[in-house]
């Protein structure tokens, strides 16, 4: 009988006396930590989505769905041209474009974004080389909430 009362404290105790670890986690601060993080990520999403501060043109487009591959060009005001806020020189922009990662022999959809105050041959500078570079899926991106003023010309006779 006592060496039964022995080994069974023995076996609990582990060797040369000690406790053995506790083998259950505590998830509860892990669940709690992460859910945080959830919220946070879910507030910050739609803020980062344009980096580029652009005054964007008005349209009355439909919007467009979210691709899962898309690249975003972006050109301010000064003319500066951003691949995914990253600044790239006009000069540079070939090699930047090539460097795309491409699947399944086709390039990224691009969306083009714009300031309304650029000149029209510096965004078709951009689309241009965009072209030569084989990417030919782009989308321009403008403000939808305010529908576009069309100038009406009269044909002359009043």
């Amino acid at each position: 009988m006592a060496m039964g009362l022995a080994s069974s404290r023995g076996a609990r105790r582990g060797r040369g006396g000690r406790r053995r670890p506790m083998s259950e986690i505590n998830v509860t601060p892990f669940v709690d930590v992460m859910l945080v993080l959830l919220i946070i990520f879910m507030v910050t999403a739609p803020l980062l989505t344009a980096g580029v501060p652009i005054d964007l043109p008005d349209s009355r487009a439909a919007q467009l769905s979210n691709e899962q591959q898309q690249v975003t060009i972006s050109i301010d005001e000064a003319g500066y041209v951003y691949i995914d806020d990253a600044p790239v020189e006009l000069g540079d922009l070939p090699q930047a474009l090539e460097s795309l990662p491409r699947a399944g022999g086709e390039g990224p959809d691009i969306t083009l974004r714009a300031d309304r105050a650029l000149d029209y041959g510096r965004v078709m500078a951009v689309m241009g080389e965009l072209n030569r570079a084989g990417l030919n899926r782009i989308s321009l991106i403008t403000n939808s909430a305010a529908p576009a003023s069309v100038n009406n010309r009269s044909s002359g006779a009043e």
